[in-house]
């Protein structure tokens, strides 16, 4: 397996598919990358030589941020958002959906499992 920017990527599979196993790098960026070092997406990844995986670690280097410190810029802009108290900031302390999702049917990825809360007894079953 060719290791590309600290990840493993797929041998058997395309190029610019293998590319997107980097945090950070989706289709566009990958062919936009293919397109760059002068390869062909369709080329498998454990075809590509020493030299092209330097060229695209340089480029992914150079012009993209990618993995831990994408990760880190993310949780900051989270981090941010909950100091000064905005809106988004709530939803994200609070484990809620951020942007503008209905919450009364749905969100259970986001609210967690259901919590279900006892009814109330009838006057019959207090005696």
């Amino acid at each position: 397996m060719p290791r590309v920017a600290g990840v493993d990527i797929p041998n058997d599979r395309p190029t610019w598919i293998s590319l997107r196993y980097i945090y950070g790098i989706g289709p566009k960026c990958a062919k936009d990358i293919c397109e760059k070092v002068g390869i062909d997406p369709a080329l498998k990844a454990k075809n590509l030589t020493e030299e092209e995986l330097s060229k695209i670690a340089s480029i992914l280097d150079s012009d993209y941020v990618i993995e831990g410190s994408l990760r880190r810029q993310v949780q900051q802009n989270i981090a941010r958002l909950r100091d000064i108290s905005c809106y988004r900031g709530l939803r994200h302390r609070r484990g809620l959906p951020v942007r503008g999702q209905r919450t009364k049917t749905n969100a259970r990825t986001r609210k967690g499992p259901r919590k279900t809360v006892a009814g109330k007894k009838s006057v019959k079953e207090m005696r």
